[in-house]
């Protein structure tokens, strides 16, 4: 008995579309994992220098990621935003930014307050916070931004207690004619007592081992369907010389 192969047209294109797919969503979901350990490794770094205190100059978004930022000002109370879509420990809500102007200048930054939950069954519902008056010191992270979720539909328009999918400083800037800096301000520190606001932030690293358990598994797609042809190829060309 001979052995040989049977190349077969169809299930050889179909067998390169699963390797290509395999092996581009495996680089890409590696990509995400280094991105991840990069700013995992720039938190590290940052994180002992001293806090950067914010001024009217504005600085660049990716000067700044991930550094221990300090601003004294007040809160431009009538700003509220709600970012949607943000669960924590299994329960839906909204991150909370607001407006603060900086003490002396006319630069604001959005700070993150923190998290809120959502009324269950109630979307158009606001949460009850509160907010500091006068003058108050806030203390975080630079964030280049407060993570992006998925958009169906038209965006919300950027306004006063909008609930809104995802938000940039300068949708903010247009929408309100504030100038403001081109980065979030990462409120940091527990909240006053009673105050509902939780700020426990994702850690830029958390989720490096689910992108390259990701990418195992798109690998793993491409070598499965590669052995699959050969070995059915083979096969298929035993059973004909019998």
């Amino acid at each position: 008995m001979r052995i040989r192969f049977r190349f077969r047209a169809i299930p050889f294109v179909a067998t390169v579309l699963l390797v290509a797919l395999g092996i581009v969503l495996g680089r890409w979901q590696d990509g995400r994992a280094a991105e991840k350990i990069a700013q995992q490794e720039l938190l590290r770094t940052r994180a002992g220098g001293a806090a950067l205190a914010l001024g009217a100059q504005v600085l660049a978004p990716e000067a700044v990621e991930l550094s221990p930022v300090t601003v004294t000002g007040e809160f431009v109370r009538d700003w509220p935003l709600f970012l949607n879509n943000r669960p924590q420990q299994g329960k839906v809500g909204f991150y909370l930014v607001m407006p603060l102007r900086i003490s002396g200048t006319n630069m604001h930054v959005l700070v993150a307050r923190g998290w809120l939950p959502r009324y269950t069954g109630e979307f158009d519902r606001l949460p009850d916070f509160d907010t500091p008056s006068g003058t108050v010191t806030v203390t975080g992270l630079a964030r280049a931004s407060m993570g992006h979720v998925m958009q169906l539909g038209t965006p919300t328009p950027v306004a006063p207690k909008a609930i809104v999918q995802n938000l940039a400083p300068a949708d903010f800037a247009q929408a309100s004619g504030l100038a403001v800096q081109p980065f979030f301000l990462q409120q940091g520190g527990p909240a006053p007592a009673g105050d509902k606001l939780a700020r426990d932030w994702p850690a830029p690293s958390l989720t490096v081992a689910k992108h390259q358990g990701y990418a195992f598994q798109w690998y793993a797609l491409a070598v499965m369907a590669l052995l699959f042809f050969v070995i059915t190829g083979f096969r298929r060309g035993t059973k004909e010389n019998d």
